[in-house]
């Protein structure tokens, strides 16, 4: 499966799981991935769009974190520095920011985040 699958594996769960965490609905994609033409990149990075960012979010307060976030992977795909010094940053300013990979890794570690 490719990362986009994955993802769409991630949000069908969630769609199945929202009656037992509505919180659910907050999830969402930072859609920052995939190859752009130069004059478009730079209109993102105008934009405030910036590399590395995690690929889902979930704005939901839980065990002491200010929200969860998600950088996908799928099968041989390694985390790159840019999106490790992301990873750290959002870790070190109170949200649990963590590298899945596939989307049963994923939906575990959001389950696992939203449980009491």
């Amino acid at each position: 499966m490719t990362e986009n699958q994955h993802q769409e594996m991630i949000f069908q769960w969630a769609a199945i799981q929202e009656p037992r965490y509505p919180e659910l609905k907050l999830l969402y994609h930072v859609p920052n991935e995939g190859k752009r033409d130069r004059l478009y990149a730079y209109a993102l990075k105008r934009r405030g769009v910036k590399a590395g960012v995690p690929d889902l979010c979930l704005p939901v307060a839980r065990k002491g974190y200010h929200g969860l976030y998600i950088e996908l992977k799928a099968g041989k795909n390694k985390a790159t520095d840019n999106q490790e010094r992301w990873i750290d940053r959002l870790n070190k300013q109170g949200y649990r920011a963590v590298v899945c990979y596939g989307w049963s890794e994923a939906t575990g570690e959001i389950e696992a985040y939203l449980k009491p």
